[in-house]
């Protein structure tokens, strides 16, 4: 099969077409013929040689796919060959077939391409397990989403505003940040021109918010803090602005202040197959209904994936970055 292989740590012309064997899928496992596969910074990290795989997973990149199952081990799953599925994966992504444990697999959303759906894996398991699980998003409760223009933060306001929260995001520009606010956000923040945490304690009355999907760290934690409203929640994803931060302990004392971080690729099948279930009950019919769409900026072939990572790292984009595969 074809696939891209990281050739050696560096910039993004590192990424090579290369004929790979045809992965073997394990007990519990689909193969999947890759039609659609996303584009996530994780990938970025590891052909920066910055992000290394799992013990036993694929070195090829590539986090979620979109496809038809052509094989697989089919004793503990209702999917059957044939069958339209995106999934979550550990890496190989980058490829024309892809083994994926089956409890990662979901059925394509009726109405999706398989270019949609695979847009939907990586970033919907990750707000789903920061914002609603680790940070348990409640009814009535408002969000703050850094980084509103990337693929978790047109999910995250999304998912969100469809479940009946405020939600405010900052972005890096005034076009950004209106972006932000077509998807839902009622309020984008120009983080650039504009103090987010002024604007989020204008907009709630001095409360501040109740949870922060941050993706950013580094000097913009003790910020946060000072925005969050009383037993409020930070989910830390991502360490792009540093991994160190200081912070007033004794603010998260007085205040019942929970900072919270995590990464998903390393996580079991067990857990994975968690969030599964609960995105299909409910977010797919959000999904199928209308109520959230992919947003999807520009799609290159295969053999275009370095092309693909250089717009990645421009950060210019609104939405996610694809792969088509067939």
């Amino acid at each position: 099969m074809r696939a891209v292989a990281i050739s050696q740590p560096g910039p993004a012309d590192v990424l090579q077409i290369v004929e790979s064997p045809v992965p073997a899928f394990k007990a519990g496992e689909l193969l999947i013929k890759v039609h659609a596969a996303g584009i996530n910074r994780p990938d970025v990290l590891q052909r920066l040689g910055k992000y290394a795989p799992p013990p036993g997973a694929s070195d090829l990149p590539g986090l979620e796919v979109a496809g038809e199952v052509v094989d697989g081990d089919f004793s503990n799953t209702e999917f059957k060959k044939g069958d339209l599925v995106c999934a979550l994966v550990q890496g190989g992504g980058y490829a024309e077939y892809c083994a994926a444990p089956a409890g990662q697999c979901l059925p394509l959303p009726q109405g999706l391409t398989a270019m949609e759906g695979a847009s939907l894996p990586e970033n919907f398991f990750t707000v789903w397990s920061n914002v609603f699980d680790r940070c348990a998003l409640a009814d009535g409760e408002t969000l703050l989403v850094q980084g509103g223009t990337s693929g978790i933060g047109v999910t995250a306001i999304q998912l969100a505003a469809a479940l009946g929260h405020r939600v405010f995001a900052t972005a890096g520009s005034d076009e950004k940040a209106r972006a932000c606010e077509a998807l839902g956000a009622e309020r984008g923040i120009n983080y650039r021109t504009e103090d987010f945490v002024a604007v989020v304690k204008e907009l709630t009355d001095g409360k501040g918010v109740d949870v922060i999907l941050d993706m950013v760290g580094g000097d913009y934690l003790p910020r946060e803090i000072s925005c969050l409203a009383d037993d409020g929640r930070i989910g830390l994803i991502a360490v792009q602005g540093g991994t160190k931060a200081e912070l007033d302990l004794g603010t998260l004392l007085r205040r019942r202040l929970t900072v919270t971080g995590s990464t998903l690729r390393p996580r079991s099948v067990a857990f994975k197959a968690a969030i599964a279930n609960h995105l299909r009950t409910t977010v797919w019919p959000l999904i199928e209904a209308g109520k959230i769409k992919p947003v999807i900026y520009k799609t290159f072939p295969l053999e275009k994936a370095n092309e693909a990572h250089a717009l990645m790292e421009a950060s210019t984009h609104v939405g996610k970055i694809m792969l088509q595969v067939v």
